[in-house]
């Protein structure tokens, strides 16, 4: 624990140039959640004032932001990071054809099925609907 908090307070890149592209999306992706949980934070503040209202969340805004920096550069999440981003580096993306052909497949099946398990549960629902009536 130690650890990580003395890297919060360390200003500089792990592996600058490696892992970029997945480091700035999670980046991003983290400060946008503390964004709009800090927007819904100011709006429960505006009864305090609208000072406070702006300063509380804005400090937290500005530390968050720091956290969040730090975040992905810490040695272990940013080498997992690195990974990432090799890994979908290798991946070979289907063309925008393939993309559809399997993309109707799938909705095609799933509809099938849908009418398949509709007609079982017809099925069984009649059957046992008529065993009562007998019984």
């Amino acid at each position: 624990m130690n650890a990580f908090i003395q890297e919060l307070f360390h200003a500089g890149l792990y592996k600058r140039s490696q892992g970029r592209i997945t480091r700035q999306v999670t980046f991003a992706v983290v400060a946008v959640v503390l964004g709009a949980g800090l927007l819904r934070l100011n709006q429960v503040l505006v009864g305090l004032g609208p000072a406070l209202a702006l300063a509380i969340p804005g400090a937290l805004l500005v530390a968050g932001v720091w956290a969040a920096y730090r975040l992905v550069n810490v040695p272990v999440f940013a080498d997992f990071l690195i990974a990432v981003e090799a890994e979908m580096n290798k991946v070979s993306w289907p063309t925008r054809i393939e993309l559809i052909r399997s993309s109707a497949v799938v909705l095609i099946t799933i509809f099938l099925l849908a009418a398949v398990l509709f007609g079982f549960d017809a099925f069984w629902s009649w059957f046992f609907r008529d065993i009562v009536r007998i019984l």
